[in-house]
């Protein structure tokens, strides 16, 4: 299978891109039988056929040749609950320096305007650290402790800055403005059961996956 992602996709991984596709064989000890290698019965999605799982046509072998292993999603969920914390702390602190606390109780009145602002704070740092560092590398904080990185799944490559805003977006925005821990349930735990491919509602809306790296 050709390195080269597909044309019209706008991005060239680069030769020591971690996730660069292979071909069939140039990894050491990759057994050309692979279950995800559709030349193969039962190999692939939809019994060896491979396919666009978007409809935006067809692979000439399943999306995950020349990947390393999909991470699994108890890790995904450790990594994630590291970035919060880490983040979290950011965020308390500039809340708390600037006077923008979640709630101040003044005799009798609740100041619910300045929830508001923190949750803004909030939305905007998470979105940003996500954004950057998988932009960057693939991986944030968590991810690189835990050996994982985020990738596009047509090509194989670190996702592009507006790949990697999007997928933050769709995991973040509704957190801060809906229900916080609903949402990252509903959107990280759907790794849990989706199929082939280990996606969260974020991965899929930004077309990626997240792998191994060891």
């Amino acid at each position: 299978m050709s390195s080269e992602p597909p044309p019209g996709s706008g991005q060239q991984p680069p030769e020591d891109d971690p996730f660069r596709k292979r071909p069939p064989g140039e990894q050491p000890g990759e057994d050309a039988g692979s279950p995800y290698d559709p030349r193969y019965p039962g190999g692939g999605p939809g019994g060896g056929q491979g396919g666009d799982p978007y409809g935006g046509g067809s692979y000439p072998t399943d999306p995950l040749a020349g990947m390393p292993p999909l991470a699994d999603s108890g890790r995904r969920t450790l990594a994630r609950i590291i970035d919060i914390i880490l983040v979290g702390i950011v965020v308390g602190l500039l809340t708390w320096g600037f006077g923008v606390n979640e709630y101040d109780v003044d005799s009798d009145r609740i100041e619910v305007g300045k929830s508001f602002w923190q949750s803004g704070v909030a939305a905007v740092l998470y979105i940003a650290y996500d954004t950057f560092l998988t932009a960057r590398t693939g991986q944030t904080l968590g991810k690189k402790l835990l050996h994982m990185r985020v990738a596009n799944l047509d090509n194989g490559a670190t996702p592009s800055v507006q790949n990697a805003l999007m997928r933050a977006a769709v995991l973040w925005i509704p957190c801060f403005f809906c229900c916080f821990c609903v949402w990252l349930v509903i959107s990280g735990g759907w790794s849990f059961f989706d199929r082939p491919y280990k996606q969260g509602l974020h991965d899929k809306a930004a077309k990626t996956v997240v792998v191994s790296t060891n």
